[in-house]
């Protein structure tokens, strides 16, 4: 019984594998476009996390950025703005990831595929702040490139 099940799972996963199907899968081509490219980054300021000096990322989450960048050989585009014009222009595809110290209770988790929490801190009143970044919804190779890089630089 065991071996008949086993082989009614594995036959559909053979099919989809024979016809070049990838999971997870980039439905925009997210990493395979950034890959070797240019990595489009919105950074709404926040101070010792994101912030452009000279055009440039600085940060702890600009770092990440840069070394996610790096890991992929792709050059940084750095656009500053607030979240709300951040995360719009995500969805319309502008931009590749969003970041400016975001927390896993951001609002935005229904308007972008946040990644899991990187890193945790203490804010001032001694609670747990979990830290995360914002990714087009639906790419999913992308996104499991950039959480399985932040997990390897935790």
């Amino acid at each position: 019984m065991r071996r008949l099940l086993a082989c009614a799972l594995l036959v559909p996963l053979l099919l989809l594998a024979g016809c070049g199907l990838q999971v997870p899968a980039d439905p925009d081509g997210t990493l395979d476009r950034v890959s070797g490219g240019t990595l489009h980054v919105g950074v709404s300021p926040h101070e010792g996390w994101a912030e452009l000096e000279g055009g440039q990322g600085v940060g702890r989450e600009a770092e990440l950025v840069e070394a996610f960048a790096a890991s992929i050989d792709a050059e940084v585009d750095w656009v500053e703005g607030g979240e709300e014009q951040l995360m719009a222009a995500l969805q319309r595809g502008e931009l590749d990831l969003v970041i400016g110290g975001l927390t896993d209770a951001t609002p935005w988790s229904t308007h972008a595929a946040i990644t899991r929490p990187y890193l945790e801190t203490t804010d001032d009143a001694g609670a747990t702040v979990r830290h995360v970044m914002a990714a087009p919804l639906g790419e999913n190779a992308f996104l499991v490139a950039l959480e399985t890089f932040l997990e390897e630089a935790a």
